[in-house]
């Protein structure tokens, strides 16, 4: 593997592990640590159904896999095992801390052998009115197929047996958590509070499900498979595009197996059996586990009342130029206006939407749809505002990953009630954040954008960091306004002079502005790129990076997940530092700042410096003119680079470090991010 470059699934596993941090890291409230565990497990299981996935399916190419992705996959998926086997090792070490933790605190997470008399009556109990009734055994048979196994359930694997003649019979089950919850809080006994896994529910009753077989010992073992879950689309024009992603989700179900986790309690001849069914081989990700499984269930962990147990409330401030009861589209006409979340509320962009649904003079609404919340306010507001006349458009990607099916229904409801849908552009996916509102008075129209780098979703808006610039500078709306026809007229391409596009302008753009601090370096003068990005993958521009570093530039990077780049190689990246934030909030904002020779240019972008986002993705990069908004960005990016508490250092062996904190500075960058916009949002009387 090349030394100037970390393949993105090796970094990816890297990002994957400052989130184990945060579980192992004392310092963060217990409740909350069990949730980054959860957190932890949910992205482990999409990283095998997409990124493994995919690694499986180009290493059948053989060496030619190699000219695809620019280093071997073999390897890689060889250093995947063993960096995966050495983090579940110390995931099991953090989760036993963390139950012995608890444990001091007086709750008690308990099995189905260490029950009360009371406590063994409640969850008989609760077996038989909730559980019993939503258990479907299948017996496994020497010459019969397994059922096709779910992808995000766990299974018990059963092991039965009579000693006196030691007959034997296995049987699979799946547990009921899509519809019962993991973990059910049982009575207490004075200040001890206790709790059970689902899954011990099960186990025992298990011998009543099984009550027809003469059997006197009853054995149950998780299992978990993890399928490929990347999508077929077959390009064949004579079939909607709707129709080609409603068959392939379905082909989803029955994906090709890529990781099989086991109780590694679990008998060896009922191991066998199950790996030999599946067609796992030597060269297959297995993975020996203790008891449980899936824990992404720990994100829902009960609420057990105990307050210190929980990060302490950010309450979002109220941008100071948004005011209750007062017109947003007002506001937005007289400045720029920049909202973060979550340290402003989204209430105001739904606010604004509500304000435009109902505004006489608003004539059209415009926005793209890529993932929605679960009871989305967005869409009540859309709905809204047809049913009040406006003309509403919405562009809907029908390939935003894992959310393909909800977004099919929303597609199909806002169609039903008279929203012009179009379903994305086939090909590359819409991963733009646009919404476009048009308002004619006197025969004048205005236009107001939001363009933004996180998704119009009021659920993750609360724990996802991401701008939103509200605006009405022609120099955006009109492009705004391009953008939208792009995808209403066939795709035709227009010019754009301010906003950047991808797939057709963003590389090139980049490029421009890395050469433009190059030479700006060489001749002497101040030069440097600050980038805020989610993932820097991209080749050709870590390559520009380098040869930016190596002619003087002063290079700084906070990246959250994949970085793929190497700082601080001598000779090739000395003059690049890199830093990555792990804390409460998934940081996922994205924007840049370069020096222009003293005349600072700043964006903020939908796209993260990968290929996929840069050539098969309609992106949207936003230059900032307003200077209030563009020192903001500036004093955000200053605040994060100084943060002494959750940053991490990365370096050529991704070790992870955290930046050495200061002697008498503390800084912790979301907590000051969130201290500095309280104070800067304060009304004045």
């Amino acid at each position: 593997m090349s030394k100037t470059y970390i393949p993105k699934e090796i970094s990816w596993l890297s990002f994957n592990e400052r989130v184990l941090q945060e579980a192992e890291n004392k310092e963060v409230p217990i409740i909350e640590r069990f949730k980054f565990l959860g957190i932890y497990s949910n992205n482990l299981d999409e990283y095998f159904r997409v990124r493994v996935a995919t690694l499986k399916r180009l290493s059948q190419f053989g060496a030619r896999s190699k000219t695809i992705l620019g280093y071997s996959t073999k390897a890689t998926l060889k250093k995947i095992q063993e960096i995966v086997l050495s983090q579940n090792t110390k995931f099991e070490k953090i989760y036993s801390g963390l139950i012995r933790e608890l444990d001091n605190h007086k709750i008690h997470i308990i099995n189905e052998k260490q029950l009360s008399t009371e406590q063994a009556e409640f969850v008989q109990k609760y077996f038989h009115r909730e559980v019993r009734t939503r258990l479907m055994p299948f017996l496994i048979e020497k010459d019969t197929e397994l059922p096709n196994l779910t992808d995000d359930a766990i299974y018990f694997a059963i092991y039965l047996l009579k000693k006196e003649t030691q007959k034997k019979r296995f049987a699979l089950l799946e547990i009921p958590t899509h519809v019962l919850p993991r973990f059910i809080v049982l009575p207490e006994y004075g200040d001890d509070k206790y709790v059970m896994f689902i899954d011990d529910i099960i186990r025992f009753g298990l011998k009543e499900i099984f009550f027809i077989f003469d059997f006197d010992e009853f054995s149950a073992y998780t299992i978990k498979l993890t399928k490929d879950a990347e999508l077929e689309i077959v390009d064949d024009i004579s079939e909607s595009y709707i129709d080609k992603l409603s068959r392939s989700l379905q082909q989803r179900k029955w994906g090709t197996p890529v990781r099989f986790i086991y109780d590694r309690k679990m008998p060896d001849e009922l191991l066998k059996i199950l790996t030999k069914k599946l067609n796992f081989g030597p060269d297959d990700v297995v993975i020996p586990a203790d008891r449980y499984h899936n824990f992404k269930d720990f994100m829902n962990f009960p609420n057990l009342g105990r307050k210190k147990f929980y990060y302490e409330p950010m309450v979002p401030v109220s941008h100071r130029d948004i005011l209750s009861g007062k017109s947003i589209l007002s506001a937005i006409k007289k400045k720029d206006i920049m909202l973060f979340f979550p340290y402003h509320p989204f209430d105001h962009f739904i606010d604004l939407l509500r304000e435009a649904s109902i505004d006489p003079n608003v004539t059209a609404i415009q926005i793209t749809l890529y993932r929605l919340a679960r009871n989305s306010s967005v869409i009540n507001a859309l709905l809204n505002a047809v049913r009040n006349g406006k003309n509403v458009t919405t562009v809907v990607e029908l390939q935003a990953r894992f959310d393909e099916e909800a977004n099919i229904l929303w597609g199909n409801k806002l169609m039903e009630e008279g929203v012009k849908v179009i379903y994305g552009v086939p090909g590359l996916k819409v991963h733009s954040k646009l919404c476009l509102i048009t308002r004619v008075k006197n025969e004048v129209s205005q236009r107001y954008a939001a363009i933004g780098t996180g998704n119009f979703n009021e659920d993750t808006a609360k724990i996802y960091t991401d701008h939103l610039l509200l605006t009405t500078n022609k120099k955006i709306t009109n492009e705004v306004f391009k953008a939208f026809n792009f995808f209403n007229v066939n795709y035709k391409k227009d010019n754009f002079y301010h906003l950047v596009l991808s797939p057709f302008f963003l590389r090139n753009k980049i490029t421009l502005l890395i050469e433009n601090e190059i030479k700006n370096a060489r001749s002497g003068k101040k030069a440097f790129i600050y980038l805020k990005l989610n993932n820097l993958t991209d080749n050709e521009i870590i390559n520009h990076l380098y040869e930016a570093s190596k002619s003087g530039v002063t290079v700084r990077l906070i990246i959250r997940g994949m970085i793929s780049l190497v700082p601080g190689l001598k000779d090739i990246s000395e003059n690049i530092k890199a830093i990555g934030i792990v804390d409460r909030l998934l940081e996922h904002t994205r924007f840049m700042i370069f020096c222009n020779g003293g005349d600072e240019e700043c964006y903020i972008s939908s796209a993260d410096l990968m290929t996929r986002n840069i050539e098969h993705r309609i992106e949207v990069t936003c230059p900032i003119f307003d200077k209030s908004i563009k020192c903001e960005i500036r004093r955000i990016f200053d605040i994060q680079w100084a943060d002494n508490v959750k940053a991490r250092v990365f370096d050529e062996n991704q070790s992870n470090k955290f930046v050495k904190p200061g002697k008498n500075v503390i800084n912790q960058s979301q907590i000051e991010v969130y201290k500095w916009l309280k104070k800067v949002n304060e009304k004045t009387s």
